[in-house]
């Protein structure tokens, strides 16, 4: 009976010891795959911006590590200034043909590739950071912008914006519409088409370029951003008078494009990663330029004798009735611009009755006190 119950406890340690065994092998295996290096994707990021750049070329950065962190390293994105790969204007055409398979920078630069791509920068005595969001997200702009850049095999995406800019940089005061006539001016999308109209020479050409361009008298006036960047580019150095307010660009988008067949290749986790970080970027560099454009202001009136000056109310006017003439012509262009166009202006008018007794209100109401 001993014996019979000795080889019982024998046969059940045996079977307990081969049933660990085995688990131990199967954890093992578990732990073996999960240690396994997961694939890394691997992106390369062009931008029309200068590398490091303060707000725009740091706002590509951000977005850049907030891919490459909130994928936990499954998508790598790496930055390039411009020039480093491509040239500032040939982001467009690198990420639509795969050199990159995604570029940051500004929709306004491409009117060359579609005129309705304008409308999503910049519209002159258009809407605000604010107003500008709002359609992009809920009144169908992104949809629109999907449409306008599908052809070129690219997928839009608003990843910054800058806050109302400033009127620009001249070399002489502007006391009337008079004073633009002649002026060779660095001023793209259809504030130039606005500033042509309005007697001057609109001229393109990249941030890295104005410095040297104003220094040498190739351009009479330039606008950039405002004073967190003109300081930056050291524009102080090259014109004396300093005008507000940025009539031509009240709130404009910076934008991340992708190309299309690698955002498609993503995992859905990953194509939902790119996109909450552009929305991220887009928000944070707003924040970045509220801040740094006081403390540059300051810099800039006070400690380099900048000249502040407004735009007289006849210019700010004439400028407007040109601006109202241009949006619609260029608007009849083709379908899809009109199409953009009209989605823009009905949504503007409404938001301006809106902000009427809210943010003018209150602003207002502010100044008062």
């Amino acid at each position: 009976m001993k014996v019979t119950r000795l080889r019982a406890l024998m046969w059940a340690l045996l079977s307990t010891l081969l049933v660990a065994c085995g688990g131990n092998q199967e954890a093992s295996s578990v732990a073996k795959t999960a240690q396994q290096p997961q694939q890394v994707i691997k992106w390369k990021m062009v931008t029309t911006w200068p590398k490091n750049f303060p707000g725009l070329g740091t706002g590509a950065n951000y977005m850049a590590k907030a891919i490459t962190e909130m994928s936990g390293g499954r998508l790598e994105v790496k930055v390039y200034g411009a020039n480093e790969l491509v040239g500032a204007l040939e982001v467009f055409d690198a990420v639509s043909r795969g050199t990159a398979e995604i570029g940051h920078g500004a929709s306004y630069y491409w009117k060359g590739k579609s005129v309705a791509a304008q409308f999503f920068t910049a519209v002159p005595f258009g809407m605000n950071a604010q107003e500008m969001a709002g359609w992009l997200y809920y009144g169908g702009g992104m949809e629109l912008w999907e449409e306008v850049y599908e052809p070129f095999g690219l997928v839009p995406l608003a990843a910054g914006n800058t806050g109302t800019q400033m009127g620009g940089w001249f070399n002489k005061e502007i006391n009337s519409i008079e004073d633009l006539k002649g002026l060779k001016m660095r001023i793209p999308g259809l504030g130039g088409e606005v500033f042509s109209r309005a007697g001057g020479v609109s001229v393109l050409v990249p941030g890295g370029e104005i410095f040297p361009s104003m220094q040498t008298g190739a351009l009479d006036a330039t606008e950039w951003v405002g004073p967190y960047n003109d300081l930056a580019f050291g524009l102080h150095k090259v014109a004396k008078y300093y005008y507000y307010p940025g009539w031509q660009e009240p709130g404009p988008i910076l934008e991340a494009m992708v190309n299309k067949q690698a955002f498609d290749a993503l995992p859905a986790d990953l194509q939902a990663i790119v996109r909450e970080a552009a929305k991220a970027t887009h928000m944070d560099m707003l924040a970045n330029y509220t801040a740094e454009n006081n403390r540059a202001l300051r810099t800039l009136v006070n400690e380099h004798g900048v000249q502040l000056r407004k735009f007289p109310d006849e210019v700010i006017s004439k400028l407007r009735e040109i601006s109202a003439q241009v949006l619609e012509e260029e608007a009849a262009k083709d379908p899809i611009t009109q199409k953009v166009y009209e989605s823009f202006k009905a949504f503007n008018s409404q938001v301006v009755e809106w902000h009427r007794i809210s943010e003018k209100a209150y602003l207002e109401a502010r100044e008062e006190d």
